[in-house]
């Protein structure tokens, strides 16, 4: 495909925004997660059997743009790789009306620690009803580490996540109905980048595969 007359956007300089706060919220019994509404279609969850680095980095941007996840911004291919094919991480993919709507990764840690790292609907499933049931089913399976998920790594005994001001308005919110509680808090500036350039890093310079093929040519 032709990508004539197209320009990359230039280099923005990071934002300061000067008061961000961020909360950690647990969940320390499995019956505490209360259920949320079910969502107007069907949505499925599948688990990533074949970890993908590529399509981890484009949920994240998908997902995340629009609630400042920038963070990852400055991960290499390699990062990226060494972060998605770990055992302790599963990636699952929601399903609804024939396309992605969205994703959650989820971590087990040491101790029975179950981190949800990210969680979140892709731009057309927003405030459509279905984010109180993803984060529900996101939970569910967060407590089901060492029957579906990190076979060998035990039973969850907590889950928990981080989220901050700069995430959705309703985030804190829905976290709260699914049941999970605050258990710290704090606020400092932060450096955020502009999260609508978000990068794309490969793992090799396809110019470089470009210059072999035309070499190729020239030999044979």
């Amino acid at each position: 495909m032709s990508e004539a007359g197209w320009r990359p956007p230039p280099e923005t300089a990071h934002l300061r925004v000067p008061s961000v706060t961020e909360w950690e919220m647990e969940m320390r019994d499995a019956a505490d997660l209360r259920p949320a509404p079910l969502p107007g279609v069907e949505m499925t969850f599948t688990l990533a059997g074949l970890p993908s680095p590529d399509v981890n980095r484009a949920l994240y941007a998908t997902v995340g743009a629009r609630v400042c996840w920038t963070d990852r911004f400055p991960w290499t291919y390699e990062q990226w790789r060494a972060w998605v094919e770990r055992p302790e991480l599963s990636t699952w993919i929601a399903m609804a009306e024939g396309t992605i709507a969205g994703f959650f990764e989820i971590e087990a840690q040491p101790g029975g620690d179950t981190e949800i790292h990210l969680v979140g609907l892709t731009p057309a499933f927003v405030g459509r009803g279905y984010g109180g049931y993803l984060v529900e089913q996101c939970t569910r399976r967060a407590w089901q580490r060492g029957e579906l998920w990190a076979l060998s790594g035990g039973p969850a005994t907590r889950v928990w996540l981080r989220t901050s001001s700069l995430d959705h308005p309703n985030a804190i919110a829905t976290y709260r109905r699914r049941g999970f509680k605050v258990a710290a808090e704090s606020t400092a500036p932060k450096l955020v980048p502009d999260p609508r350039v978000a990068p794309w890093p490969l793992p090799r310079d396809p110019r470089a595969a470009s210059r072999r093929h035309e070499e190729e040519e020239l030999i044979t």
